[in-house]
């Protein structure tokens, strides 16, 4: 027990989740208090004392499964109390006609899908029709065992292959077709006139064929820990967090997560960085308050008096290169950074590709990014000739028509990957606004070893600005925007 919470701990951290000793010393002696033999318990525990991010749980529960998931063997007990497949008492237990459902076999932990009698003797119709009753009584054992004999018959793992599994589910789960199974549940509820009802039965039903993917899943994954052990499972399963995804390659869904990310962090962010600034200083020393308190200590200033501090706030000019490849990172630090908007003075947005906008007010009256960026594109803005991108262009259109409103109050960000298409950048321009500005920073999406590569320019702008930072994910943008505020 004690070498597998160890493995858990090490595989959080590698994905990133901040785990101190302390912490870990805590899980194991959680274990003292808690029943062994009840997993739901362990793993309600031992996320109690590692788990401090809600957004953080998805990564702890795979982690946790690979770990103490149950192995596969023709004896092993399911995690379900009294599930030990040889229950005749429990309906679970039985398939229609009275047979016995726990035969012998290798099916993830509970016995089922071996050779010969039960559940092994239908065909995929059979087990289909026996799945959708099982789901809606919702029988867990029985979904259980039905996932174990569909991994055993279609999902055809290969030994020592080292594949996260996800091939295995597709196979899997095609030959019982999910989307038949929804519907059919689905349809069962189809005579409800109240519409609440309906939806709720649309959900449940949805609910359920998703219970079912995860006992799938969950089945691949014990076979493949079987068969490579758990910590080269987890280095296939191994993803980022969503403080740790990668903007320019996010996927549809990726992005999906960080949109849901984002905005309780700049919340949480924006009130960090409120109480830093009430506290990040004493104002300057009031004189007269201090000689008069000295009079009780004999004229000498034991306990000097500050005036209230009043740090003032920046104003801050963000700069978006809106282009295809850096979209989706200026979406996000738009979104961001306007989100803070109370720390600063004023917040003003321009974006970029050949040419500048400002966009300040879309981004105010917009509901979200989603539909900011929308009106972004569909206005057409930041394009001056061909859309194609023109830094040395848009710094230039950027000056010629607001430079003389950047004052020394101002910090200008730009945002974007200095790629120009071979344009000549005029990084004159770029040293002119640093001169008026009070501080001027870039932020790159591209790691630093692709800086300067092909039509990059980034090294010909750096000596302008304060410093260049890579921005790849939100966890250095979050890291950015703290030390500027």
């Amino acid at each position: 027990m004690l070498t597998a919470v160890e493995g858990l701990i090490a595989q959080l951290r590698q994905v990133g989740m901040p785990i101190s000793a302390s912490e870990g010393i805590d899980a194991v002696r959680a274990l003292e208090h808690l029943d062994l033999l009840d997993r739901s318990e362990v793993k309600a525990g031992l996320r109690a004392a590692l788990v401090k991010n809600a957004e953080h749980e998805y990564a702890f529960d795979t982690v946790f499964d690979l770990f103490f998931g149950l192995r596969p063997t023709s004896t092993a007990p399911s995690d379900e109390p009294g599930s030990d497949g040889g229950d005749p008492a429990d309906p679970g237990s039985q398939d229609g006609s009275g047979n016995g459902a726990s035969g012998s076999g290798g099916s993830g932990g509970i016995g089922f899908g071996g050779t010969g009698g039960g559940l092994s003797d239908l065909d995929d119709l059979g087990i289909r029709e026996l799945l959708i009753g099982a789901l809606r009584s919702q029988d867990r054992l029985l979904t259980r065992a039905i996932a174990g004999l569909l991994v055993e018959r279609h999902a055809n793992l290969e030994p020592g292959r080292p594949v996260a599994g996800t091939y295995y589910l597709f196979r899997t789960l095609r030959a019982v077709n999910p989307d038949l199974l929804l519907a059919t549940l689905i349809a069962d509820g189809a005579t409800e006139t109240d519409p609440l009802t309906r939806r709720l039965h649309v959900e449940r039903s949805e609910a359920q064929v998703q219970a079912f993917r995860d006992e799938v899943a969950a089945e691949i994954r014990r076979r493949l820990v079987a068969d490579r052990g758990a910590e080269a499972v987890a280095r296939t399963l191994r993803t980022p967090l969503p403080e740790d995804i990668d903007f320019l390659t996010a996927s549809q869904a990726q992005i999906a997560t960080l949109r849901a990310t984002i905005e309780p962090l700049t919340r949480k962010l924006a009130s960090k960085l409120s109480r830093r600034r009430r506290h990040r200083r004493k104002g300057a020393l009031d004189f007269r308050r201090t000689v008069r308190a000295s009079m009780s200590t004999g004229g000498v200033p034991a306990e000097p008096i500050f005036r209230k501090p009043r740090p003032s706030k920046p104003e801050l000019v963000v700069l978006a290169d809106i282009s295809g490849s850096v979209a989706t990172f200026a979406g996000f630090t738009l979104q961001f950074v306007y989100a803070l908007r109370q720390e600063f003075t004023t917040v003003r947005c321009f974006v970029f590709v050949d040419g500048v906008d400002e966009v300040t007010h879309i981004i105010a009256e917009s509901r979200d990014i989603t539909e900011a960026t929308s009106r972004i594109n569909h206005e057409g803005r930041g394009i001056w000739l061909d859309g194609r991108s023109d830094y040395g262009h848009a710094l230039e259109s950027f000056w010629d028509g607001w430079g003389r409103q950047i004052s020394r109050r101002s910090t200008v960000v730009i945002l974007g990957d200095a790629r120009t298409n071979y344009h000549a950048p005029r990084e004159q321009v770029l040293a002119a606004v640093r001169k008026q500005a009070a501080r001027l920073f870039w932020l790159n999406p591209e790691p630093t070893s692709a800086w300067g590569s092909g039509d990059s320019v980034i090294g010909r702008y750096a000596p302008h600005c304060d410093a260049v930072f890579e921005c790849r994910n939100v966890r250095q943008l979050k890291a950015f925007v703290e030390q500027l505020a």
